[in-house]
């Protein structure tokens, strides 16, 4: 699977343009499910009918990742940019991206002071993203605009996904895990369904535009009817380095993490145990999540079409929304073992009410 994470996180998709991604999932599950499709958002809607009664379940993960879009090309050919998604500006310095332009994709740099300067400057400023810009090597705005930039050009980090680590215990880092790990695991439960016995129907939703405000859910959801039960697969920021602000509540390497609460959601009893006990019938190695500082396209989910009962299965991550954002291989195939199991674990007297 983590080969499939590689593929996935170099492709570049940032919110609202997540169009390579969009391709590269239909293309791939086009001849393992019924029907496929993509909506006029972008979201990928598949479904794959099971072989007995039961429920009608949703899984979710979401295919954008943050970036940048350019708004403004300076007379000497830099740009300056926009943010798409929840960045920190501490984290764009002198980092490599991918702008994604009309005819090519140009390889560029977020622009820093060099090091030389820093006594004629305040070394504690931390410059705002307004006041950056991206070098791609042009000499003038009309260069810059022949090389097929324009205002609204989109941009990624520019970031090799690389698996380091003990041989035994290997970690992936890369940019876009948030959550193109997450469509991983889908995509593997998928295989893991192929010509096997389960119950009900299970449409795979990977949405658009989660970063900027869980909108292609909230698109999607609503033209899905009848959903008795979802379950969103996403990733969340792990509380294990030294900081002073971690609180050593969730760790990279211990398991999936079976969300609990957060900012968007509180998750309903009977799911949160259903998943639970699955665990640890299954041996599967979980945590359980309480983090108010995120939010997923579960919350969107659970309230649509008068509500969904939906759960989260969350891929622990450190380095969340950086270029370099690392998870472990363990967690991402526990998170697929308990996607896998709760899917198998439905018949047709599967209720999750209140």
């Amino acid at each position: 699977m983590d080969n499939l994470v590689k593929q996935l996180s170099e492709l570049h998709g940032p919110s609202g343009y997540e169009h390579n991604v969009s391709y590269f999932i239909h293309n791939y599950v086009k001849e393992k499910v019924d029907s496929v499709k993509i909506d006029t958002m972008g979201n990928v809607i598949a479904r794959k009918t099971g072989t007995k009664p039961g429920p009608v379940t949703v899984l979710n993960a979401h295919m954008d990742e943050i970036g940048f879009i350019v708004k403004k090309i300076e007379k000497n050919g830099l740009l300056r940019f926009e943010k798409l998604g929840g960045h920190d500006d501490r984290n764009l310095l002198a980092q490599p991206v991918k702008v994604l332009g009309s005819k090519q994709e140009l390889d560029g740099v977020i622009g820093t002071l060099s090091t030389h300067f820093l006594k004629f400057d305040n070394p504690n400023k931390v410059r705002a993203h307004a006041n950056l810009y991206i070098d791609i090597g042009a000499s003038s705005k009309q260069e810059a605009i022949d090389m097929g930039i324009e205002i609204g050009t989109p941009v990624t980090w520019a970031t090799e996904t690389k698996v380091i680590g003990k041989e035994d215990q290997p970690v992936i880092v890369g940019k876009a895990l948030d959550d193109r790990a997450g469509c991983a695991v889908l995509l593997s439960v998928l295989e893991n369904l192929l010509d096997k016995d389960f119950a009900g129907e299970v449409i795979f939703l990977f949405t658009v535009q989660e970063e900027v405000g869980l909108r292609g859910a909230q698109t999607a959801i609503q033209s899905l009817e009848s959903v008795d039960i979802a379950i969103t697969v996403d990733t969340t920021a792990t509380s294990d380095t030294p900081e002073e602000t971690m609180d050593q509540t969730l760790s990279i390497g211990a398991g999936t993490g079976i969300k609990v609460m957060d900012f968007s959601l509180i998750v309903q009893k009977t799911i949160k145990e259903t998943l639970k006990n699955l665990a640890e019938e299954k041996n599967i190695p979980y945590q359980l999540e309480v983090f108010p500082g995120i939010g997923t396209d579960g919350g969107a989910i659970a309230l649509a079409n008068k509500g969904i009962p939906t759960g989260v299965l969350s891929i622990p991550s450190r380095y969340t929304h950086s270029p370099i954002e690392l998870i472990s291989v363990a967690d991402l195939k526990a998170t697929r073992d308990l996607v896998t199991a709760f899917v198998f674990n439905l018949n047709e007297h599967s209720s999750f009410a209140f």
